[in-house]
């Protein structure tokens, strides 16, 4: 290998190693913020709450010192205005498992923000996957609270620690992008409090996360910017301390945003202006300390982060970043998922290889659509395609067009493989998603099959979709999700062998749209058409509870395609000796891992707690812990994964808290949720 690989590793090493120390408001910047806030016009006061210029801006007060802040999304890397790089998508971080991963992206995206003079990056995404129509799954962390919860708070941590204030969004159940500013999320409390709050509340108490960005949805007929029990009743009681913005343009009335909680109004004032306020004021509906409140939250913030007191713009970082590039790429190797091989991978070099490749993301860099989307930096990016014919002697790769597939190259060919799945268009924010595959995907899949025995099917996709036209009919089967701007190199290294994949699925993976517990629920009133006088009742209710994906298998007897946590290597693993001790303010689980295949890879040991006789219904088990360990080839390593006391306890209606029953838990450990060979029974 390369030196300068080496050299890069290091120092991205050092630098996630480096990035925990972030900022935090402190006494001195309440004071400082509060000054301020005395100083200003109630008219200055009111261009501070909102949007300015672009929409990607805030109000500068230039009289007092207090600058423009510049903001962009995404979640993928830097967008609005610039090119940068391309990092995986949300669910490429959570299918990773690895919270170094997410640490990495999280940096490498606080340098490119830092090199671009932006000082608030509005990511992470982390709502719930529920369905998997919903078009921005691809953007979030899967279906689990405490695996998107890890997987933020590392993101969340990588970026502030580089002194960018990061914005996790969207709150709350936002769910669907169908009609989302006027569908309605109805849950409960408790179903609430332990699936869709816990990632949020997480960012707070440990990531210190900057800012909050509010969903467009009503929840419980409330829009979320307006809805003072979201924002007050829960979001402050956490401790945040932040400032709270609205999505852009999903702000309602003036009023109700101004008593509902929310401080900073996007992309520009259309409630929160200074002639809809002062009136209010006048009349005593509201007191002009409420409108304080907020500038408050703003300017402490500000301060925290510095924008007061030097340029958000480090011209020390290049735009184009090295170690930036370096992190995109790692992530790129960890995130895929192996659903399937019937022995066709990994493709070695062979002297009469004959490689084809085609499909629509065959020689295109995909990628999900609206404020996820991205604009790469020319030259950096690279396809399947060219990752493949950049392998070298022993891999003779063709590039095929798939509408028009050449019959004879198919049936000629050693390996098949299709890229297919999504991409901006159809896979997007604003609008929900088809199960099925786009433009005659599977069609193609079936005929490539009939001519060739040898396929390999690669889809980039945000979530689960439906396979079964194929899935018996192709050897091997990799989720790749929107791998990035180096996803085509770093495929192209677990396709031929040089990595193991590693990736687990971060969500259940039903088969059959109708299989999926939430799908009676999911609201696709007449889907894809825009509705004309519309009933501002309608709503989508979250009837599945807390029984939302993998908790919902024994709940409610489904049996999925595959199961939650899955994902094969090109090794094989044997778990044994498991023992738990009580440590600290719960138990450590240690036990051993071996792997006992051929080659060297990484293993994603899961651990599960499940309660005996539990006092309420409950799931009949919860991830609570994980680790991914790489373990050479005949080679055994020891794990220990702690369980704090909150990973036995459930919410309690009655008294609005968490609380833990006593009596007897199983540990459960293995690499799913359906593969758990360890057991052990502790009793609180």
């Amino acid at each position: 290998m390369r030196k300068s690989f080496f050299l890069t590793l290091a120092l991205a090493l050092i630098t996630v190693a480096s990035v925990s120390a972030q900022p935090r408001i402190t006494s001195a910047d309440k004071e400082r913020a509060a000054s301020l806030v005395k100083q200003m016009t109630l008219e200055e006061k009111c261009a501070l709450l909102s949007g300015y210029q672009d929409g990607f801006h805030t109000c500068p007060i230039e009289r007092l010192g207090i600058p423009s802040v510049r903001m962009a999304d995404g979640p993928q890397g830097v967008r609005n205005d610039t090119k940068s790089t391309y990092y995986p998508c949300g669910i490429s971080l959570a299918a990773s498992f690895n919270r170094n991963v997410a640490k990495g992206v999280g940096a490498g995206i606080g340098f490119d923000a830092k090199a671009r003079g932006v000082g608030i990056m509005l990511c992470p995404g982390v709502n719930i996957y529920r369905s998997a129509l919903c078009g921005r799954n691809f953007e979030y962390y899967g279906e689990d609270p405490y695996l998107a919860s890890e997987t933020a708070l590392q993101y969340i941590t990588g970026m502030q620690g580089k002194g960018v204030m990061s914005t996790i969004k969207h709150f709350a159940l936002n769910s669907q992008e169908y009609d989302r500013h006027g569908v309605s999320s109805n849950a409960d409390e408790r179903t609430m409090n332990e699936i869709y709050f816990p990632t949020f509340r997480k960012a707070v108490e440990q990531g210190h996360v900057g800012a909050v960005m509010t969903s467009y949805n009503p929840v419980n007929e409330i829009h979320a910017p307006e809805n003072a029990w979201l924002i007050r009743e829960n979001l402050r009681k956490w401790g945040f301390e932040g400032l709270v913005m609205s999505d852009w343009t999903s702000t309602y009335s003036t009023l109700g945003c101004l008593e509902g909680g929310l401080d900073l109004e996007m992309p520009r004032s259309f409630v929160y202006t200074y002639e809809y306020i002062k009136p209010l004021i006048e009349r005593g509906i509201v007191s002009e300390a409420l409108v304080d409140e907020k500038c408050q939250h703003i300017l402490q913030s500000f301060i925290a982060y510095g924008f007061l007191d030097k340029p958000m713009i480090d011209t020390s970082i290049p735009e184009d970043f090295v170690i930036s590039r370096e992190y995109a790429y790692n992530a790129a190797l960890e995130g895929p998922v192996l659903l399937k091989n019937d022995g066709i991978l990994p493709v070695k070099p062979a002297r009469k290889s004959k490689i084809v490749v085609l499909g629509p993301n065959a020689d295109y860099v995909a990628f999900g659509g609206g404020s996820g989307a991205m604009h790469p930096i020319d030259g950096r990016t690279t396809t399947l395609y060219q990752g493949l014919s950049a392998l070298g002697k022993g891999y003779n790769v063709t590039l095929l067009d798939w509408k028009a597939i050449d019959e004879d190259a198919v049936k000629a060919a050693t390996t098949v493989i299709f890229a297919g799945g999504f991409w901006k268009d159809n896979e997007k924010e604003g609008s929900d998603r088809t199960y099925a595959l786009p433009e005659g995907q599977n069609e193609a899949i079936v005929k490539l099959a009939e001519l060739n025995q040898n396929v390999v099917v690669v889809l980039n996709t945000g979530g689960e979709t439906d396979i079964t036209p194929w899935k018996d009919s192709v050897k091997a089967i990799l989720m790749a999700w929107y791998a990035g701007q180096d996803g085509g190199r770093a495929l192209a290294a677990i396709i031929s062998g040089a990595v193991s994949p590693s990736g687990r699925l971060p969500f259940t993976f039903w088969g059959a749209e109708d299989k999926n517990p939430a799908s009676p629920y999911y609201h696709v009133a007449k889907p894809f058409e825009k509705r004309k006088g519309r009933d501002q009742s309608d709503y989508t209710a979250y009837t599945e509870g807390i029984f939302v994906g993998y908790r919902g298998v024994e709940f409610f007897g489904v049996e999925p395609m595959y199961p939650f946590g899955y994902g094969l290597t090109y090794s094989s693993f044997e778990y044994s000796g498991l023992s738990v001790a009580p440590a600290a303010d719960g138990f450590d689980v240690t036990f051993t891992i071996t792997n006992t295949g051929k080659v060297e890879a990484a293993e994603v040991a899961q651990v599960y707690v499940a309660p005996v006789d539990p006092s309420v219904i409950r799931p009949a088990k919860e991830l609570k812990g994980y680790e991914k360990v790489k373990i050479q080839k005949g080679k055994s390593q020891a794990v220990t994964i702690h369980l704090p006391a909150s990973a036995f306890e459930h919410y309690d209606v009655a008294s609005h808290s968490w609380k833990a029953d006593k009596g007897a838990y199983k540990i459960l450990v293995g690499a799913s949720s359906a593969e758990l060979p360890l057991c052990a029974e502790i009793k609180l």
